[in-house]
């Protein structure tokens, strides 16, 4: 763990007793290599967005929930947030903790069991990374991860995830994929590149989602949805649901107390 983030909203770890999560040898090979994906590239334009819409300032609290190699825990922090980065692949743990600015924090834990309590001002999930990769592919489990981000957040606190389009997948199928649609979930056999450019294949699932089902999760939840909006990397905004942008933008705000 580094960076000089006080680890308030932390109970103990998430135990390691679990089996690997599919998602981890990917990781493994993949390490910093995952930071040359165009996806990647647009942090600053997705995080000036999110500070606005979460109501975010300096000395925000901030959980980011499959938090990859860091890119947006970094960019908070050094905008003054206090962000504890949570992910499940031990690989990206290390990347994200490297270098990491003062502000910024990082445990390795499952995002279906998030060692958190009521702490958080505000809690993300981007890119697919803790919500969008379901342990079982059969089963997504993500409203798991979304009622656990809403029990970190304190009352009035923010939430905001990110959630692959059914609509996009369904009218951009490609030969590799297979999207089982009682599931709603892709499967897609493909080639990663390491640091050394080393080439590996692996099967990578991803729910998919509707706004309406996100809408009902986050009423499971006990969250206020203030906006489902279409969105692609790098272009966040308040668009409104559309065929034709491959996520939906989750934002809600914690009702309960």
């Amino acid at each position: 763990m580094s960076g000089s983030a006080p680890q308030e909203g932390l109970s103990s770890p998430g135990g390691d007793s679990r089996s690997r999560h599919w998602f981890e040898p990917l990781a493994d090979h993949l390490g910093s290599a995952y930071l040359r994906y165009s996806f990647t590239k647009g942090t600053e334009q997705e995080v000036e967005f999110l500070v606005d819409v979460l109501g975010l300032g300096p000395h925000s609290r901030v959980l980011d929930v499959g938090c990859g190699p860091g890119r947006h825990a970094h960019a908070l922090a050094q905008r003054g947030c206090r962000v504890v980065g949570v992910d499940i692949a031990e690989r990206f743990v290390a990347l994200a903790a490297e270098g990491a600015p003062a502000g910024a924090s990082f445990v390795r834990a499952d995002a279906r069991r998030l060692p958190v309590r009521s702490a958080f001002d505000a809690a993300i999930s981007l890119c697919q990374g803790g919500f969008g990769l379901p342990a079982d592919p059969a089963a997504p489990d993500d409203g798991r991860v979304l009622v656990d981000m809403a029990h970190a957040l304190a009352p009035g606190g923010r939430l905001a995830l990110s959630a692959f389009s059914s609509y996009f997948m369904v009218r951009h199928l490609e030969d590799a994929d297979d999207f089982d649609a009682g599931a709603g979930v892709n499967r897609e056999r493909t080639v990663v590149k390491d640091e050394a450019g080393d080439e590996a294949s692996f099967d990578l699932w991803t729910a998919c989602y509707t706004p309406r089902e996100l809408r009902l999760l986050a009423e499971v939840a006990d969250l206020r949805v203030l906006g489902v909006w279409s969105v692609t990397p790098g272009r966040y905004g308040r668009n409104p649901a559309d065929l034709d942008q491959p996520e939906f933008l989750l934002v809600a705000e914690r009702v309960s107390s």
